[in-house]
């Protein structure tokens, strides 16, 4: 069943998109509602960015005859099964023997993957128990995957023309080992694209509605032979465009993506799949500039997405998270009679939190963020819950404006974040660019 004559089952190539994908993610924790099934989103978001779909997701308790049931009907529809969880070293941990039953494969022990434990247990300073050992038990007909940052190594198996994947369920172990290990052995076999099967188009401060009216007349002259769609987040908008039925090629679905940037203008982000904080971290790199982060409604989030993003050090001078007048006055020097005079919430607040932050941490640009984010808060006037403020302080000047974000907390406080990202890459395209700024100048200093 899967596509390439080298494969298992030796079957002529086919299109990966009709190769049938089922993932079963096993943990009592996930339908309790205790843990995230964070694993459908990861793989179904890696196998669509191969051209492959993911037909099925279906998530099962840690009971051998469930997990039984489920797999005999998944294998035997398939041609790739990934299962998630049920491989460490505890009783509830049933996995790796029950599957291996149902494909008639028996357990062997691989002393590599023993010391591998012995090592890692040894770095962290802690004593391997005995139970430990039942991770190292693996398929005589498969191979291991390598878990780098766990002890439960993942397991692959060839077999009736098929593959079975199989992953420890924590995310930092599964994640790269799928990336790394997983995908390309997949692309090899023929069962997934060598690259990305569409191009990405990533765009902010358009409405998804808008977007597709703006780029239709693009899309329009190449009819069935380009497929478009659209996925909306807080304050951004995808748009992935391909041809599954091959008639474009990937060059000319880089051409016409190229067409579509040209026209969006600034509200084209990247092409791919960069965070808005990547982009501004590329931008600020490039042009040898520092940010710093006042954050007084969003929690620390914002300085949370510049951390995450690898050398931050190189160009994000830190944060300051002050929830409290005082804070904000002792932290940030900000004045105590703006605050009793405009309060916290308001125009000039932030444009003092931007200026106090620049001046604090030493940063060429500085982002702040203040507002009512929750229904807890007691907005008034003019300034009711949604309301958020962000300052921006740049070298050509400092600026502030006004948003509502109508919703519950935490929507409020990603579309704040996603805001004030976007208006700071704004700016940097526009400095990269040698541009005047079109925002208004605040008339409200220091």
């Amino acid at each position: 069943m899967v596509s390439e004559p080298n494969t298992p089952g030796g079957s002529p190539a086919r299109p990966v998109a009709s190769v049938r994908y089922e993932l079963l993610t096993l943990g009592d924790e996930l339908l309790l509602g205790l843990t995230a099934n964070g694993h459908l989103t990861f793989i179904g978001a890696q196998l669509g960015r191969r051209g492959a779909l993911l037909r099925r997701n279906v998530t099962i308790t840690d009971e051998a005859d469930a997990i039984a049931a489920q797999f005999r009907e998944s294998w035997a529809r398939s041609d790739v099964v990934i299962t998630t969880g049920g491989l460490g070293p505890t009783c509830d941990d049933r996995t790796r023997e029950v599957i291996a039953g149902m494909i008639g494969q028996r357990l062997v022990f691989d002393p590599a993957v023993e010391r591998a434990m012995q090592e890692r247990f040894a770095r962290f300073g802690r004593k391997m128990t005995e139970n430990n050992l039942k991770q190292a038990y693996v398929f005589e007909r498969g191979e291991v995957l390598a878990n780098a940052n766990g002890t439960a190594p993942g397991l692959w198996a060839e077999q009736d023309g098929k593959v079975l994947v199989m992953l420890p369920g924590p995310p930092n172990e599964l994640q790269p080992m799928f990336l790394e290990q997983v995908v390309p052995r997949l692309a090899a076999r023929g069962l997934l694209e060598a690259r990305e099967a569409y191009v990405q188009l990533r765009t902010a401060g358009i409405g998804e509605s808008a977007l597709e009216t703006r780029l239709q007349p693009f899309f329009t002259p190449h009819g069935t032979a380009l497929s478009v769609a659209f996925c909306a987040h807080q304050g951004a908008v995808d748009c992935r465009i391909s041809s599954p039925g091959g008639e474009l090629s990937h060059a000319r679905l880089e051409e016409i993506a190229a067409e579509c940037a040209l026209s969006l203008g600034e509200d084209f982000v990247c092409y791919g799949h960069d965070s808005l904080a990547r982009v501004c971290a590329d931008l600020l790199r490039q042009q040898e500039k520092r940010l710093a982060v006042a954050e007084a409604a969003t929690g620390g989030m914002l300085a949370n997405a510049f951390s995450e993003v690898s050398g931050a050090c190189k160009f994000f001078a830190g944060g300051v998270v002050c929830s409290s007048n005082d804070a904000m006055s002792l932290l940030l020097d900000v004045p105590e009679s703006l605050l009793q005079q405009h309060g916290a919430v308001s125009e000039e607040a932030a444009v003092a939190l931007a200026t106090g932050a620049a001046e604090t941490l030493g940063a060429d640009y500085t982002l702040a963020v203040s507002g009512f984010a929750g229904a807890s808060e007691t907005g008034a006037g003019s300034s009711p819950v949604g309301t958020i403020f962000i300052g921006l302080h740049s070298p050509a000047g400092v600026w502030a404006k006004k948003l509502s974000y109508p919703g519950p907390r935490g929507t409020v406080k990603v579309r704040a974040v996603n805001a004030a990202l976007d208006w700071l890459r704004r700016e940097l395209v526009r400095a990269a660019r040698g541009g005047v700024t079109t925002q208004r100048r605040s008339n409200v200093m220091r």
